[in-house]
């Protein structure tokens, strides 16, 4: 097999910055990071950078010889400012003597079940150059998370060599990485380049970009800045598409100039209203469909930093799979970057909700629990749709299937997803492929004004897909959450719930027409309810003070049963209806942190103050008796008119589809965004 006639599936690479936080996402073991064209002894790290290491310690394996160390010696030589000018090299590696290097890593390590079951692929090739002495392991691993080595080959040359190791795809049906691991003997062992490649003459795809961004100018030009920097990654990219719906212009930033010069022309704002997130993506959708260039455009957020090296193996990805086919990348914390937040998606049908693909636990930290360690990660995971935040979608299926619905924002990924899986097309969350990005954690988006979204277009989702009557589970559901926020005090996140039930009542016309205008009413709408307004500074609310202490000196436990959760919704029921204890409407009875944010804690008081989930402010919950018995009425009516008309409505939206997704439709939403000048 010649070198031209393999493709590159997967290149093994370094982090782009200096991240400590990050490196165990690509290396396990005692490093050193070089310059592309240096001599020898700069390459084991005998000059110049961080933490360096003696010419004693590179000759001399020790007592830890070819044991696994932390990564600390990395030398500072990828630094644009390097006083040698010399390139950025991610891609060399360099094991100092007697250490052991492993790339059984979340970037590095080749996740060979994805391939083997949703590629025609029956083999890979692992290309390696190296120089000095080594001995290479190769590894497997499957579904249990149980290794095995399967070769070991002894290198020991002045100059670099090429080794290749061609490895089946075959017991790889239902999870397993191959990854490869060095030991350096008594000198160091210097990894040029690894690739993990493919025989095949499938033709090569070009993506386009769609970057949506609502005044977030900073985030979006340091994304494009980034792009402009990886030169491999522009190869495959037609066109960068900024879909600006804010007045903080993202061309008004200082170092925009630099970074569309950086991007060579690839880069094009375009400047609609505030039509959200499906409404950005949507635009870019159609826009890289017009152009006629692309096979693919990537969706990605305005706020997350990328793993260029992620974008070309999605590409790669969607060019070899079976048929058309989704590549979505993983979200990391842009926190707390070593920690996995999202590694796939699934809803539950009968609860029509979604939530972490089965077998997978958001939160993992790697800088704690490495892959050889975590058997659940060896397992292949399917998915029922990818969030947005990195997304690649073929051309052909936007064709197909056409454009994001006008859900604003919440839902229209899942809907997306699913809709493409009904018409044939998988979705694939691709290990190796990843962004980082802010968590959900800092948010509670279910109590702001978000809620209105997360509940319509949770209903129009299930109208048009849900396999069950009525949607499962989803009605009783949707109920018990208006009556909890009603029971917390939570009024406007109530109120919200049920104009989103009003909305979907009135059919599935009022989701191109509203979506331009709901924003602004939402707002207007939620100046009415003290637990909407928030203030910075507890000291500018009146001082906590309780007129009657807890009984017995006990706070309300949480429940432990389902007769004791029903027992505290009938004892805070009875509490809402009673008369407001006159002294709490001077004075806030308690201060709940948000961490202890529950109904059945808030339905005891007639007021208190409650801190915001990003722990930047709080509001003054009060109970309101008249409130609370409106919104009894209203939702139970409300829920009993979806009950009774779901069937009809469910008819309405599915045969609205093709309308509302339309390209022609969303052209004319995208020239009524527009603001008059």
């Amino acid at each position: 097999m010649s070198a031209a006639e393999l493709r590159v599936l997967h290149r093994v690479v370094m982090p782009v910055d200096r991240d400590q936080d990050i490196l165990k996402l690509y290396i396990e073991g005692n490093i050193v990071r070089t310059r592309q064209a240096e001599p020898e002894e700069q390459a084991a790290g005998l000059i110049g950078g961080v933490a360096r290491l003696s010419a004693e310690q590179l000759a001399s394996p020790g007592s830890e010889s070819a044991e696994f160390q932390p990564a600390e010696h990395w030398d500072g030589s990828d630094r644009a400012d390097d006083e040698s000018g010399a390139a950025h090299d991610r891609r060399r590696v360099v094991v100092p003597a007697g250490r052991r290097a492993s790339f059984l890593t979340y970037f590095n390590a080749f996740p060979a079940s994805y391939w083997r079951r949703w590629t025609r692929l029956e083999e890979v090739v692992l290309r390696i150059r190296i120089r000095g002495d080594a001995k290479i392991l190769i590894y497997r691993s499957n579904a249990k998370g149980h290794s095995q080595r399967l070769e070991a080959h002894e290198v020991s040359a002045a100059t670099t060599e090429e080794r290749r190791f061609t490895l089946p795809l075959k017991p790889f049906v239902d999870g397993g990485w191959y990854w490869f691991e060095l030991v350096a003997g008594k000198g160091p062992a210097v990894l040029e380049q690894a690739e993990w490649c493919a025989e095949t003459d499938a033709p090569r795809g070009r993506t386009s970009i769609g970057i949506t961004t609502f005044n977030r100018p900073d985030f979006c030009v340091q994304q494009l800045v980034a792009l402009a920097g990886a030169a491999d990654v522009l190869e495959v990219i037609d066109e960068i598409y900024v879909i600006d719906q804010g007045d903080k212009r993202v061309e008004d930033h200082p170092g925009f100039a630099d970074a569309a010069k950086g991007l060579g022309g690839r880069l094009r704002v375009i400047g609609q209203g505030n039509l959200g997130g499906s409404g950005g993506f949507a635009r870019a959708m159609d826009e890289t469909v017009r152009a006629g260039a692309s096979d693919y455009v990537l969706l990605l957020d305005d706020d997350v930093v990328t793993e260029p090296e992620g974008i070309l193996r999605a590409v790669t990805f969607g060019d070899l799979t079976r048929k058309p086919t989704i590549v979505g990348g993983h979200m990391f914390s842009l926190y707390d970057r070593s920690v996995l937040h999202a590694y796939g998606e699934t809803l539950a049908p009968y609860r029509w909700f979604w939530g972490p693909a089965e077998h997978t636990f958001h939160g993992h930290d790697f800088g704690y629990h490495r892959m050889r360690e975590t058997a659940w990660l060896h397992r292949r995971i399917d998915v029922d749709y990818n969030g947005w935040w990195m997304c690649l979608v073929p051309t052909a299926v936007i064709k197909d299937i056409g454009l994001a619905m006008p859900m604003f924002i919440k839902w229209d990924d899942a809907e997306y997803g699913v809709r493409a899986r009904a018409a044939g097309y998988p979705t694939v969350s691709l290990p190796g492929s990843a962004v980082w990005h802010v968590p959900w954690h800092d948010k509670d988006d279910t109590i702001d004004w978000q809620a209105y979204f997360h509940e319509r277009n949770r209903l129009v989702s299930a109208l048009v897909h849900s396999p069950y009557d009525r949607g499962g589970n989803l009605l009783k559901e949707s109920l018990f959450v208006t009556v909890k926020h009603a029971l917390a005090m939570q009024y406007s996140a109530a109120e919200l719930m049920l104009m989103a039930i009003e909305d979907v009542l009135r059919g599935p016309d009022h989701m191109h027409t509203s979506i331009v205008t709901k924003m602004a009413e939402i707002r207007e709408f939620r100046r009415r309810f003290s637990d909407a307004k928030y203030e910075e500074d507890l000291e500018d609310f009146p001082a906590i003070r309780r007129t009657r202490p807890p009984r017995k000196g006990r706070e309300a436990a949480p429940p432990q049963s389902r007769k004791g959760l029903i027992k505290a919704a009938v004892v805070g029921g009875i509490k809402q209806l009673k008369p407001v204890d006159t002294a709490a409407a001077r004075n806030p009875q308690a201060l709940v942190p948000h961490i202890d944010l529950r109904w059945w804690k808030l339905s005891q008081f007639d007021s208190a103050l409650v801190s915001a989930a990003d722990g930047t402010g709080a509001a003054w919950y009060q109970r309101d008796p008249k409130r609370f018995r409106s919104l009894m009425q209203r939702t139970s009516a409300l829920h009993g008119r979806l009950y009774k008309e779901w069937p009809r409505l469910s008819e309405e939206y599915r045969s609205a589809m093709d309308e509302l997704t339309s390209a022609e439709r969303w052209r004319e939403t995208f020239e009524a965004s527009r603001p008059s000048t």
